[in-house]
């Protein structure tokens, strides 16, 4: 199969390639907020929970079994995080070789991304 090559109509602003190039990124994007997001739950849930153990007069092993499960239900988060950065890598490498012209590199460690880049990609949709 050949690949697509980037040409001048692969980089107009409302070629197909691009405005689903720019809805994936969105939505990858999004996708990968929510597991973090949940994982920030998640571990907010699990301190309250111990929180609640050891300031109320339970036993030392009350809500144990919950406990188990909220951390086999984090693992996983995490493992479907790790997923998440697969499909991203993949998603770069079709979007390569279809020469969408988007350029994603994954935003910057611990940032959101660009403001102005997350409006022109809520423009697309």
């Amino acid at each position: 199969m050949k690949s697509v090559t980037s040409t001048a109509a692969n980089s107009a602003p409302n070629n197909p390639v691009n405005i689903h190039g720019l809805r994936i990124t969105r939505d990858l994007h999004e996708a990968e907020a929510a597991l973090d997001e949940a994982l920030i739950r998640q571990a907010n849930l699990l301190a309250t929970m111990v929180r609640a153990r050891r300031e109320t007069a339970v036993g030392p092993f009350t809500g144990q079994e919950a406990l188990l499960r909220l951390a086999a239900s984090q693992k996983a988060m995490l493992d479907a995080s790790g997923e998440m950065a697969r499909v991203h890598g993949k998603l770069l490498d079709v979007g390569r070789e279809m020469g969408s012209g988007l350029a994603d590199d994954c935003p910057p460690a611990g940032s959101a991304g660009d403001a102005g880049q997350t409006i022109g990609l809520v423009r697309a949709a």
